[in-house]
């Protein structure tokens, strides 16, 4: 990335956030999963008698006082949440005064630091072309200067198509799926989805758009360059023209929010100039409940 991504006004502004959440998610967040097998997690579950070749370390002497038998406390098994985050890496991503790119990256590194402080396993996704670069799996919130260093070293560059890459990734049955991305993808997204829901993951849209693709205010004829194909067009903008390109975007988020409907899934729309505490707080407050 040519400018900073993560500068001091970023990791201020993640304190800000981690504050905030910590607060406002202490519900939702948890990076403990509960299964029904018994292990050693710090949530109670049972109590059984002591047998040979026990913990004593796990015996509950009270009960002992109270029964004069020994019993050992059971725990319900805790198992970590598995995130993958895929970015769209595609040179359109790096459009607009304040780049969606930069965005894309500040929410992938924003909430890596949630899931990694909530113990939970994250791998960083890079989607470019028709393929995936797979980042390695890490968690502990030891691991956050590795994710931070992995993101800097993205490029956006060339064209993605969403479907084929997102198809060519392996997946676990179950776990969370965050794709950011503008979509701006002519081919959708639907067969990804379903292939997602399919491995029942938890699915997360974020699209980040810039404000130039949101408020159109361009006058007169315009030489328009496409960033992915480099393909010049001679576009007349006028009102009629600024109203049919803003049906066909809401026509494109509707068509997003209706995927996001149907296969379960959440949607949320980033401007890319916006504050990143208040993108995170008002746009993703419930994102990982109900995994």
């Amino acid at each position: 990335m040519e400018q900073t991504v993560f500068d001091k006004g970023f990791f201020d502004k993640l304190n800000t956030l981690k504050m905030s959440l910590n607060m406002r998610l202490s519900q939702g967040m948890s990076g403990i999963r509960k299964s029904s097998a018994k292990g050693s997690s710090v949530e109670f579950s049972d109590f059984r008698e002591y047998m040979l070749g026990d913990d004593i370390r796990r015996i509950d002497w009270n009960a002992y006082g109270r029964t004069d038998k020994l019993y050992i406390k059971q725990f319900m098994e805790e198992k970590e949440g598995i995130f993958q985050i895929f970015i769209d890496t595609s040179r359109s991503m790096c459009f607009g005064e304040h780049p969606k790119s930069t965005m894309a990256l500040q929410i992938a590194g924003a909430l890596s630091y949630i899931v990694l402080n909530n113990l939970d396993r994250i791998y960083i996704n890079e989607m470019k072309e028709n393929s995936v670069t797979k980042g390695k799996g890490v968690t502990g919130a030891a691991a956050f200067s590795h994710v931070l260093n992995d993101l800097n070293r993205i490029s956006f560059d060339g064209r993605t198509t969403l479907n084929k890459t997102i198809l060519s990734r392996p997946v676990q049955v179950g776990g969370v799926s965050i794709i950011i991305s503008d979509f701006l993808d002519e081919n959708g997204i639907e067969e990804a989805l379903k292939y997602l829901a399919y491995r029942k993951q938890t699915i997360v849209l974020i699209q980040v758009l810039a404000r130039e693709e949101i408020e159109v205010n361009y006058e007169g004829t315009l030489n328009m360059l496409d960033m992915e194909t480099n393909e010049r067009v001679k576009i007349t903008m006028s009102n009629a023209t600024i109203k049919k390109y803003k049906e066909q975007l809401e026509g494109m988020q509707t068509n997003l929010q209706n995927l996001a409907r149907k296969y379960g899934a959440r949607y949320v729309s980033i401007c890319s100039d916006e504050n990143l505490v208040n993108a995170m707080l008002h746009g993703f407050s419930g994102i990982l409940q109900g995994k």
